[in-house]
């Protein structure tokens, strides 16, 4: 995660409420690799059918989940292991009713500190209110348009924007932070900006864009991509509306880590600022690196967007023993870069404070898990050579 409006501004607003403040003098040490925060798809199923579902989450298909007792045998380990936040997430949360059996066990504690993801149509006034009660920070909202059509489209169920949009107010009228969640495609990429004006008329603290994914059913979209041009026109946009709206809404980059380097050239105005600038994006982490994600089945992933590779499986194992560095499935994320094999990545001078990108992308465009990130656009030795950097050691400890 790049946190746009941070780097750009030193201000955040859900993020410093969370995390604490931090900006390039301070990274976040909110996480660590084996103090992950754990994104928790809860259940497979949901109400809605979007075309890009990492999951594969749909209301129509059975598949094996963790019993209500087991859930809550994993959400006590999670207290007892201290892990500093836990992300709700599906499928739809709020469509499995053992959710609020196992937030009741976790809530209003120090840590973890609670958060949801969700589409956000099933969050009645009702359940606004029961969430506001059970200490959850934030919710993340999916909104993939202004345009109800094209958000509805894109979530596979007319009506979904109407019903989203009430979620997203429901959730503000009880006092909790609201983000918005955007998978970008190279349909939606240039409506971008207008949302972020959109979504802070709404009173909206967070806008978090996420470069699709193409893992779950987004493999049958990856034509959908948005283009490295398309890329570096919105990252030169998101930079002036970062300034723009700063103290009113954060602007984040999810699963774009690449992004972060161009950022850190284009703002800093000198070695030791362009230094701190990639320690604090390497604090932010990634999957395995400060990310866990557990699935509904019990088996944990190092993030919600690799499901090629398992590092654990809560019906067989502890969930403190598959957070530690002897776990080789783990080990192999913490330390990613070592793992790199495309022209390009393995090479790269930043390969440790990107991680690479996205391995889904790699996998479906370039045919390797371990290869090069296809939507990545920055001239790395460029980058490097007008900063002084030789190579990864050079500057990382």
């Amino acid at each position: 995660m790049i946190p746009i409006t941070v780097m750009v501004t030193g201000e955040g607003t859900v993020s410093s409420k969370i995390k604490g403040h931090y900006n390039k003098d301070n990274p976040s040490t909110f996480t660590n690799e084996l103090k992950p925060a754990v994104f928790w798809n809860i259940t497979y199923k949901c109400n809605l059918n979007c075309v890009h579902c990492y999951i594969d989450a749909s209301s129509k298909i059975n598949r094996e989940e963790l019993s209500k007792e087991k859930l809550i045998e994993v959400a006590n380990e999670i207290v007892k292991l201290e892990l500093p936040l836990i992300v709700f997430t599906g499928g739809e949360p709020l469509y499995r009713k053992e959710f609020w059996d196992v937030s009741e066990v976790l809530a209003n504690r120090k840590k973890p500190k609670l958060t949801l993801s969700t589409n956000g149509t099933l969050i009645t006034e009702e359940n606004a209110k029961k969430l506001k009660e059970l200490g959850y920070m934030y919710i993340g909202i999916s909104l993939d348009s202004i345009y109800p059509q094209n958000h509805d489209k894109f979530r596979g169920y007319d009506g979904a924007f109407s019903l989203t949009m009430k979620g997203i107010e429901n959730s503000i009228k009880y006092g909790i932070d609201v983000g918005i969640r955007t998978t970008i495609t190279k349909y939606n990429v240039n409506e971008i900006p207008a949302m972020i004006d959109f979504v802070v008329k709404k009173g909206i603290r967070r806008i978090s864009l996420y470069l699709l994914d193409t893992i779950g059913r987004a493999v049958k979209i990856s034509s959908d991509l948005p283009t490295k041009d398309q890329l570096i026109s919105l990252t030169n946009i998101l930079i002036e509306k970062a300034k723009e709206y700063k103290s009113k809404i954060e602007i984040e980059i999810v699963r774009g880590n690449f992004i972060g380097i161009y950022v850190a050239d284009k703002i800093s105005s000198n070695k030791e600022d362009f230094l701190k600038y990639l320690k604090m994006i390497q604090a932010q982490g990634d999957c395995g690196r400060k990310t866990i994600s557990i699935y509904p089945d019990g088996t944990v992933r190092p993030c919600q967007f690799i499901d090629d590779y398992i590092i654990g499986d809560l019906r067989k194992q502890k969930l403190e023993e598959i957070l530690q560095i002897a776990n080789p499935n783990l080990e192999k994320f913490i330390n990613l870069s070592e793992n790199l094999e495309g022209e390009r990545c393995s090479k790269c001078a930043f390969k440790k404070i990107c991680g690479g990108g996205s391995r889904g992308r790699a996998k479906v465009i370039n045919n390797n898990f371990w290869g090069d990130e296809p939507l990545c656009f920055i001239d790395y030795n460029d980058i490097a050579k007008r900063w002084g950097i030789i190579d990864s050691h050079s500057f990382i400890h």
